[in-house]
């Protein structure tokens, strides 16, 4: 039986256990989408506590695709340094680096930036942060998934493990796919085939310059929360008509597709959808939502609801939850810094 600290294997990955640190903004980097000495230092304490996997926090494909100024890049090879550096970190203590390639679609709060969607929709109009975007040109589309695959590439060469292809939470991917920001009347818009073929699409020319033997991940948001929008069943279907072109696991949210919805944050409230999305799929799943304890985690993969378990706010509060968890649950883990042995 799998639990919370046994490896996972996934391609040519092995991580050390299943400890999983979702992609979180950090708002930290400068205007030019460059990381910063405090990236690196984030995320390698993160490693050094003994996390499994680190997905580095949305890193956008262009720079309309910045949810902030502050947000970091990957739309110009110059970025490439900073991002090599914070691989550097995370692989010297043993965890494994991820990254996530986004674009913020409608949610583009920059300013100046040529704010595009694939529909003429405003997030929130009466949110003074967001604008109405403009409707996406079939030469926009062009353009953006070439942006994902140059984003590919550079993640390559800095040397990532593990690429994460952001199709959750209500940016450009996941307007595409949700028929609650997606009414096209193309063939990019109104059956769930049409609404995935952006993202198909993406993930196609991803693959042509993402090394077969490395894993790639689809972020999804499994639900919207509202009546007319997604189900976990439907972004099955999505998964089942995309993943041939390549995509490994899925990590399963859910919101952030519409503004003002009810969500019944608790803790594991979005393992439901994850156990939903494995079943329907076949694919191995990264499911959480407010977990805080290694026990809780154990116990969600004892059941084999998911495959890993992400912590987003415990890692934040604690870079090394992954060792006191293991310390508490009386499992001996061999990845306590040499330094750190008297505390075991």
């Amino acid at each position: 039986m799998n639990n919370l600290f046994s490896p996972f294997i996934i391609k040519n990955v092995k991580l050390r256990n299943r400890i999983v640190m979702p992609p979180m903004c950090m708002y930290c980097a400068n205007e030019s989408g460059n990381a910063t000495p405090w990236h690196s230092f984030h995320y390698r304490s993160r490693a050094q506590g003994g996390t499994g996997l680190i997905i580095q926090e949305a890193t956008a494909v262009q720079p309309r695709g910045r949810i902030s100024s502050n947000d970091l890049g990957i739309w110009s090879d110059s970025h490439i340094p900073g991002l090599t550096d914070i691989v550097r970190g995370i692989k010297e203590e043993g965890s494994v680096p991820a990254i996530q390639l986004a674009h913020a679609g409608r949610k583009c709060c920059v300013s100046g930036e040529d704010v595009f969607a694939p529909s003429s929709i405003n997030f929130d109009q009466y949110d003074p942060d967001y604008i109405t975007p403009r409707e996406m040109t079939d030469g926009d589309i062009y353009n953006a998934i070439l942006a994902f695959k140059e984003g590919a590439r550079r993640a390559a060469e800095a040397g990532y493990d593990i690429l994460e292809i952001h199709g959750a939470h209500g940016y450009l991917i996941n307007e595409f796919l949700s028929p609650l920001t997606n009414t096209r009347s193309d063939s990019y818009g109104g059956s769930v085939q049409n609404r995935a073929e952006f993202l198909k699409q993406v993930v196609r020319a991803v693959r042509s310059v993402w090394n077969e033997e490395k894993p790639l991940i689809l972020r999804i948001s499994a639900l919207d929360y509202s009546e007319d929008g997604n189900k976990p069943e439907d972004l099955a279907e999505v998964i089942n008509y995309i993943k041939g072109e390549g995509i490994d696991i899925i990590h399963v949210s859910t919101g952030g597709v519409v503004p003002n919805v009810k969500i019944p944050a608790a803790p594991g409230f979005q393992i439901p959808a994850a156990k939903i999305i494995k079943e329907k799929t076949g694919l191995p799943v990264i499911g959480g939502g407010l977990i805080t304890t290694a026990r809780q985690g154990d116990d969600i993969l004892a059941r084999e609801q998911t495959d890993l378990v992400f912590y987003g706010r415990e890692l934040l509060r604690n870079p090394f939850f992954p060792l006191l968890g293991a310390r508490e649950m009386g499992v001996d883990v061999d990845y306590w810094p040499g330094q750190y042995l008297r505390a075991k």
